[in-house]
């Protein structure tokens, strides 16, 4: 088997683009945001179709370096929460209302690929939910709230018409939402640069912002080696944490998953997946996975507290893809690496305003993609037209993630969920 690398398998192929230059003198705009990952980007770029192009977008290090470039690149609606929980916190109709905005963001996306001609090997096929156990009680239950709260149809799948799809003998059955996609995480986010660069969005990677203070009626942020003044300012910094307003920062856990790319397997891809569909499975801390271009197969896994080394994450991520696909045996591995995550509490995206002109999008855990594009529009139609659809956030805010202790309770939660997985999973043997 093959030592990993430590690049990503998506550093290591995304697209070939100019660098943006890093701030370099004083910069006034009417929009400051601080963070180069889907959040900050989707911000940007949809304050520029509002008509703001006055917009300047300061990242730490290159665009889509943290958790946006690093991802399974699973594209649907829906958020960390799940459907049920969500109506039991916030009523039916708002909970519609919230599924709603990323329905239309898995849109959005659809249509700003096509409008920007974002090459980033999108993948229109859906996703497929398989189900680890044999009780198919846990799907049955979703698919009909789906159906009957949110009107959204998944198919099942028995276990025969999932084999056909998906050649292991560790599944059961399963549901197909075919309002999904799978793409290219980080050439995505080089296309939004680039589509919000067209339209006079100031970016610059390489301008990590050390001071944020208020002074008057603007906001002042200090790099390295330049100063924006600006009207609003938006923290879009994800799990890599700004450390620019103490209150949104300890509002999130930093939380790592892990990534692998295979070599290309040319014909023996066909003897695992039978589908173009992005694959994850039932259990809390799942596998996920998909077919790429090149024939390799992505996996994705795990959930911690700990960032691994490439090393690390090869060795536990190949162990799991083999327990699904045993006919791969001998696979070598040629990619592998981790990513942070911010996970709020509630499992919900935060979104909204801390302080005058003082924004924060962040929290969108696994689920960042269809959640990331809805709070750019929703922050940008704010900042632009004076919207309010942001405050349906409002029972969502800024609650303490509890650190340090919040990663040990973390953690303890997390082996506890898989524990009873795996306790699950022998009793079914």
């Amino acid at each position: 088997m093959k030592s990993a690398v430590v690049s990503s398998y998506y550093r290591a192929t995304a697209t070939r683009h100019a660098p943006y230059a890093p701030l370099a003198g004083r910069v006034e705009a009417r929009v400051a945001v601080v963070g180069g990952g889907f959040a900050g980007l989707n911000t940007a770029l949809s304050l520029a179709e509002h008509g703001v192009r006055d917009v300047v977008l300061l990242e730490r290090d290159e665009i889509g370096f943290g958790a946006s470039g690093r991802n399974g690149g699973f594209v649907f609606a829906g958020y960390s929460l799940g459907e049920q929980a969500l109506v039991d916190r916030v009523g039916l109709a708002r909970a519609r209302a919230l599924f709603a905005l990323t329905t239309a963001a898995v849109e959005r996306i659809r249509a700003r690929i096509q409008r920007y001609a974002i090459a980033c090997d999108a993948v229109d096929a859906g996703v497929i939910w398989a189900n680890w156990f044999r009780d198919p009680a846990v799907l049955r239950a979703r698919q009909q709230l789906l159906a009957d709260s949110f009107g959204v149809t998944w198919e099942w799948l028995p276990q025969a018409a999932l084999r056909a799809r998906v050649n292991s003998m560790r599944y059961h059955d399963g549901l197909y939402e075919r309002n999904a996609l799978h793409l290219h995480p980080l050439n995505y986010a080089l296309g939004l640069a680039a589509a919000a660069s067209t339209q006079g969005v100031a970016i610059h990677e390489h301008s990590t912002v050390t001071h944020l203070h208020r002074a008057g009626a603007h906001w002042h942020l200090t790099t390295p080696a330049g100063e924006v003044q600006a009207e609003h300012v938006v923290l879009a910094c994800g799990g890599y944490l700004g450390r620019l307003d103490r209150r949104v920062d300890a509002a999130v856990l930093p939380i790592a998953t892990y990534v692998l790319a295979t070599e290309p397997l040319g014909d023996r891809l066909a003897e695992c997946l039978m589908t173009r569909a992005a694959v994850y499975d039932s259990r809390f801390a799942f596998d996920y996975y998909r077919p790429l271009p090149d024939t390799r197969l992505l996996w994705g896994g795990r959930i911690s507290v700990r960032d691994r080394s490439p090393h690390a994450v090869q060795r536990r991520l190949l162990r799991d893809l083999l327990k699904v696909f045993p006919q791969l045996a001998g696979v070598q591995v040629e990619h592998a690496w981790s990513g942070l995550m911010s996970y709020a509490r509630h499992q919900m995206p935060q979104i909204g305003r801390s302080a005058d002109g003082l924004w924060h999008a962040q929290a969108f855990g696994g689920h960042g993609l269809a959640p990331t594009c809805a709070a750019g529009e929703l922050v940008a139609a704010a900042i632009a037209d004076g919207d309010t659809g942001w405050q349906q956030f409002n029972d969502f805010g800024l609650v303490s993630a509890g650190k340090p202790f919040g990663f040990a309770a973390a953690q303890a939660s997390y082996w506890w969920q898989e524990l009873r997985d795996a306790l699950k999973t022998r009793l079914e043997a």
